[in-house]
């Protein structure tokens, strides 16, 4: 394991851990390729111990019914044999007290291992757990480390993309520069003269007006807040108006 095996038992102490394989995130915690041929028997293992105990449960419930209605019908057989009971009611008798013991017994192994079976169940599952914690030790370990390599990366995308950014305004200012002294020696033929592939002058215009297409919602919180100026002006400039008499007065 990746890390020590006392490091997870230690934390599972006190924990009480659901049983893993009825729990459908623990499934998606794996992939098809995680869920080992280790895991798999685990699993299976677990659940056929789940089903048995849920089986032993059931026949003890139908035992105990079973014997208290051979109780029941003892009672009644007693109370009609009587002192001088007959070979038939002997046979039923013996029957019914053959089929209580038989009851008895069954009731006793099943209790046992009704006894066991939780423990057994309970050391299963935490080996699964502890399975589990080192798989997901694991994977977030080479995820951490799969996500700083992506954020470096990011972060040296950002700064070549900044320095490129200055380089094309460097660029674009050498060529601007040129342009217009040339321009004004040649005038509109200078595009051609000198092979450019564009009108300086007229990507910038561009630019501008690309720049000044405002959204809808932006020119109207521009257009509320050119009405609010003149409303805060006239209402900054009544108290000064209304001062004015008092002045006066005085």
């Amino acid at each position: 394991m990746a890390r020590s095996d006392e490091v997870f038992k230690a934390a599972l102490v006190g924990k009480r851990i659901p049983i893993l394989t009825l729990d459908n995130k623990w499934h998606r915690l794996f992939t098809q390729s995680e869920f080992t041929p280790e895991l798999k028997g685990m699993e299976k293992n677990l659940n056929n111990m789940l089903k048995r105990q849920a089986k032993l449960n059931t026949e003890t419930r139908e035992l105990k019914k079973l014997k208290k209605k051979l109780m029941d019908e003892v009672v009644i057989l007693a109370d009609a044999m009587g002192e001088r009971p007959t070979k038939k009611q002997d046979k039923e008798m013996a029957d019914h007290k053959r089929l209580i013991e038989e009851c008895n017994e069954k009731m006793d192994a099943y209790e046992e291992e009704l006894v066991e079976l939780p423990r057994q169940i309970n050391q299963l599952n935490n080996q699964l757990m502890l399975i589990t914690m080192d798989v997901c030790y694991r994977k977030l370990q080479q995820n951490t480390k799969e996500l700083s390599e992506i954020e470096e990366w990011i972060d040296g995308i950002r700064r070549e993309l900044k320095k490129k950014v200055v380089r094309k305004q460097e660029k674009e200012a050498v060529i601007n520069k040129l342009y217009a002294y040339m321009h004004d020696i040649f005038g509109a033929e200078v595009i051609e003269l000198f092979d450019m592939q564009y009108d300086p002058e007229e990507k910038y215009r561009r630019k501008e007006t690309a720049a000044q297409a405002v959204s809808p919602e932006k020119q109207t919180e521009g257009q509320e807040k050119q009405t609010g100026e003149p409303e805060k002006a006239e209402q900054a400039g009544q108290p000064e108006r209304n001062a004015e008499p008092e002045s006066k007065n005085t």
